[in-house]
C-alpha cells in the first residue's frame, strides 16, 4: 500500500509523536508498503522518505516548526497525494498539517486513519500563552478547516469542567468525526473519546519501537543496585508544564543520600526547572541525540513518569521496556503501558509521592530487581507491528 503518514511534529525535534511516526513508518517499509512523512520542517531532511511542509516564518510554539497556511498546505497535499497514488492518508497531529491533510484527502477521495496521540485539552492549557484567549483563535482557525459544527461537549466530567477544556474537545471530536477510522494506544483515553461521542469507530492499537532501535539498545541490562553506588534516576520529556517536571525536582529536595537525578529534554520550563534544580543531585542535560539517551536509560536504576492526566501512552515508557528500566509513575492511568510488576504508582500524584516511593526504593534494592526482570520479560512484545494497523488500512479503503 501506499501510505502518507502527516504530522505537525517530527524529526529532527524530540518527542513522542515523532518517535511513534519514525518507528511505524519504517515498519511499513519494512514490510513492503510506501510510506511516505509529510512534516513542516525548517530545512530539507536527507531522508528520501519525508516531504517537508509549508512553514511560518513568525511562528514556532514550543520551538516548534508550525505548518502555515492552510491553503497552501491543502495544495501541496493535494498535489502530493496524487503524484504519488496515494492509498490511505494517516494523521498523527491536530494541527494544521494534519487539517491540511484531511482537505486533500477528503478532495481526492482518499480514505484518512487518525492516531489521537493526546490530550491537546491539557496541551493547549499548559503551553499557549493566555489559553482562555488563544484557544479561541485556534478552535476557529480548526473550524475553518473541519467543521466543529453540532458537537456539543458537556462539563459533567473533571476534564471537561472547564470551558477551555471544552472547546479543545470539541476539536477532538470534529477530527475524529472527519476521519474514516481512529487509532488509539491506550484504553483510558479510548474511554474518553468514546464518552464524549465519537461515533467513528475507534481500535486500541498500542505504539511501538522500531527494530532497528531494539537492534541498537542491544540485550536488555539486568538492573541491581548495590549499596555503595548511588539510586541513578533519569526523566526524559518535553520540560512543559503538562509534563511536570518541576515535581521531580521538588521531589528531589527530599531524597535522601545516594540519590542522583539525569533529566534529559528542553521546552518552555527549562528556566524555571533550572532555578528549582539549583542544589539538588539534579542534572539538565538539555535535549540531547536520541541514542545519547537511550544510553543514559540502558544505564539507569529507574525513569520517573512525573505527567498526570495527560499522556496517552508514553513512548519514554515503551522505551523503558526495550532497555529493561523501571518505570516510577504519578498517575493511575499509564498502569497499562506495563508490564506487571514493571513499575510503581507513587502513593500520591504529588512531589511528597515521589519522595516517599524514591525513599522506599532506595532501601529496596531487590524490588528495582524484580521491576527490572518484568520489563525485560516482556521486551519481545513492544517492538512495532503492523498488521493491525495495515488491517486498519485496508478496511477503510475497501469501504
Amino acid at each position: 500500500m501506499r501510505i502518507a503518514l502527516v504530522t505537525d511534529y517530527y524529526l529532527p525535534t524530540l518527542g513522542g509523536v515523532q518517535t511513534a511516526v519514525r518507528a511505524l513508518a519504517e515498519s511499513l517499509r519494512a514490510d513492503g508498503h510506501e510510506a511516505i512523512v509529510f512534516c513542516p520542517l525548517t530545512r530539507p531532511s536527507d531522508d528520501p522518505g519525508v516531504v517537508g511542509l509549508p512553514v511560518s516564518s513568525v511562528f514556532r510554539p514550543d520551538g516548534y516548526p508550525f505548518a502555515w497556511s492552510p491553503q497552501r498546505l491543502r495544495e501541496v497535499l493535494r498535489r502530493e497525494f496524487a503524484a504519488r497514488r496515494i492509498d490511505v492518508v494517516h494523521t498523527h497531529s491536530e494541527m494544521f498539517a494534519a487539517l491540511g491533510a484531511i482537505r486533500a484527502a477528503h478532495d481526492l477521495g482518499i480514505p484518512v486513519v487518525h492516531t489521537m496521540h493526546g490530550r491537546i485539552d491539557v496541551y493547549t492549557r499548559n503551553v499557549l500563552p493566555l489559553p482562555a484567549v488563544t484557544t479561541v483563535l485556534l478552535a476557529a482557525l480548526h473550524g475553518r478547516q473541519v467543521s466543529a459544527a453540532g458537537i456539543q461537549v458537556a462539563g459533567d466530567t473533571p476534564y471537561t469542567a472547564t470551558r477551555t477544556a471544552r472547546r479543545m474537545w470539541r476539536v477532538m471530536l470534529a477530527q475524529s468525526r472527519a476521519s474514516d477510522h481512529v487509532l488509539v494506544p491506550s484504553h483510558h483515553f479510548a474511554a474518553k473519546l468514546v464518552e464524549q461521542g465519537v461515533r467513528t469507530p475507534v481500535t486500541v492499537l498500542t505504539n511501538g519501537i522500531e527494530s532497528s532501535v531494539l537492534d541498537a539498545i542491544g540485550e536488555a541490562p539486568l538492573r541491581t543496585l548495590r549499596s555503595d553506588e548511588p539510586l541513578r534516576i533519569v526523566w526524559v520529556g518535553r520540560l512543559s508544564p503538562e509534563k511536570r517536571p518541576e515535581v521531580l525536582v521538588r521531589a528531589a529536595h527530599a531524597f535522601p543520600d545516594g540519590v542522583r537525578v539525569d533529566v534529559y529534554g528542553d521546552g518552555v520550563a527549562r528556566a524555571a526547572i533550572t532555578r528549582a534544580a539549583a542544589g539538588v543531585p539534579v542534572t539538565l542535560h538539555g535535549s540531547a541525540p536520541h541514542h545519547e539517551v537511550l544510553a543514559a536509560m540502558r544505564s539507569a536504576h529507574l525513569l520517573v513518569s512525573s505527567s498526570f492526566d495527560f499522556d496517552n501512552q508514553p513512548m519514554v515508557m515503551l522505551e523503558a521496556i526495550a532497555t529493561g528500566l523501571p518505570v516510577l509513575y504519578c498517575d493511575p492511568d499509564l498502569a497499562e503501558v506495563l508490564p506487571e510488576g514493571g513499575g510503581f504508582c507513587t502513593p500520591t500524584p504529588d512531589a511528597d509521592g515521589i519522595a516517599v516511593e524514591v525513599r522506599r526504593l532506595r532501601d529496596d534494592a531487590d524490588a528495582i530487581t524484580r521491576a527490572s526482570e518484568a520489563m525485560v520479560a516482556a521486551r519481545s512484545r513492544i517492538e512495532q507491528r503492523t498488521d493491525a494497523v495495515v488491517d486498519v488500512y485496508r478496511s477503510v479503503t475497501a469501504r
